[in-house]
């Protein structure tokens, strides 16, 4: 796959820039950067906020129900037993299970090794740190979602 490059998300909140790990998730990287360089999360709300585990986004309905991806509905997982979810700014898909994967996505705020070998991971955060861990500071209802929302304000992608 010859194009690569990495993701800006600009969030209410500031920005975050993603590196995308290509060699070992080709497809979700395509997937991701495809859908941020064309807007698809312009506009979008982190709808689930769990402190000191992760932010999640990138469902257009803001339900966490929503969102598909560039290949369809679902893609199949990715994952390698290489990458682990070992520290905060681990970037993953979400799912609803094996290959399950869409447009929702999330950020480790913490080591998560439960996740590994569930959820096909596919970047770090590059710069944008402490604006995720401020974001997973945010306060929520009991089921997650933040009591303000927190947006996606543009997305866009770059080559590197």
């Amino acid at each position: 796959m010859s194009l690569r490059g990495n993701v800006i998300l600009e969030t209410t909140m500031g920005p975050i820039t993603i590196e995308l790990y290509w060699d070992h998730a080709p497809r979700t990287c395509k997937n991701f950067f495809e859908l941020a360089k064309g807007g698809y999360y312009t506009d979008t709300v982190f709808h689930r906020i769990v402190k000191d585990f992760i932010i999640q986004g990138g469902d257009p309905t803001g339900t966490g129900r929503g969102g598909t991806s560039i290949y369809g509905i679902h893609f199949d997982d990715e994952i390698t037993s290489e990458l682990k979810h070992t520290g905060a700014g681990i970037v993953s898909m979400a799912n609803s299970g094996p290959n399950t994967n869409g447009s929702q996505f999330f950020v480790t705020l913490a080591p998560c090794p439960w996740l590994d070998g569930k959820h096909t991971i596919f970047g770090r955060i590059l710069s944008g740190m402490q604006v995720a861990k401020r974001m997973g500071l945010a306060q929520t209802n009991p089921h997650g979602r933040p009591l303000e929302d927190i947006r996606i304000v543009r997305s866009s992608a770059y080559a590197t």
